[in-house]
């Protein structure tokens, strides 16, 4: 009796068969990572969430001092959520890059001390020249307070991967994104989840 059609190619052709599926799969898992970064860049947690114990709000680029607009987005929107009373303090996180003399930190929690947030209410962790490293340096110092919970600033693609993040380090995370600072033109938008994809994956796979 002949053999039928797909079992005859299976045999003839196991290493292609094997292949294709392996191809399959990972197109499914790079799809299914771009749909839920694009679900989370569209979830702001703080429309569910009245309060938290701290505003977390992850570092950008500063020129000597001063926030890229970038960077600035992410401040206003953390300044937002604070005047809303969302949560008592602000935590701005972003060591300093090489040549610099400011860390992110720094200029950020000066920006905001300079647009009205009290002082007392904004701190500056100059830790991490990457996401995972701040956002260590960010649990290390709700650890030492005693706090739990926290509000996620950053661009909005990045939600996902942060959230993540910050629940794998034991904070309570609840994204709020700023839709006024990089995510302005769509190009940019596209860039970042394409980007973001990729960068969650690897967060999946490596941890870091």
């Amino acid at each position: 009796m002949l053999a039928s059609g797909p079992v005859s190619f299976r045999r003839r052709h196991p290493v292609l068969l094997t292949l294709i599926v392996l191809g399959l799969l990972v197109v499914g898992l790079i799809g299914g990572s771009a749909v839920a970064v694009w679900r989370a860049a569209h979830t702001d947690e703080a429309s569910r969430i009245d309060r938290a114990d701290v505003i977390l709000v992850l570092g950008a680029a500063q020129y000597g001092g001063r926030p890229s607009p970038v960077f600035r987005g992410r401040l206003e929107h953390g300044r937002l959520l604070y005047r809303k009373g969302f949560a008592d303090r602000i935590l701005v996180l972003g060591a300093a890059k090489p040549g610099d003399d400011v860390t992110e930190a720094e200029a950020g929690a000066r920006y905001l001390r300079e647009q009205g947030v009290p002082g007392g209410a904004v701190d500056a962790s100059p830790v991490g020249s990457s996401t995972m490293e701040s956002l260590r340096g960010a649990a290390a110092y709700m650890r030492d307070r005693d706090l739990r919970s926290a509000f996620l600033v950053s661009d909005p693609w990045h939600n996902l991967r942060i959230r993540r993040m910050a629940r794998d380090l034991g904070i309570d995370g609840y994204v709020s994104a700023t839709w006024h600072s990089a995510a302005r033109s769509q190009q940019t938008r596209l860039a970042g989840y394409s980007r973001e994809t990729f960068a969650y994956l690897f967060y999946r796979t490596f941890r870091r």
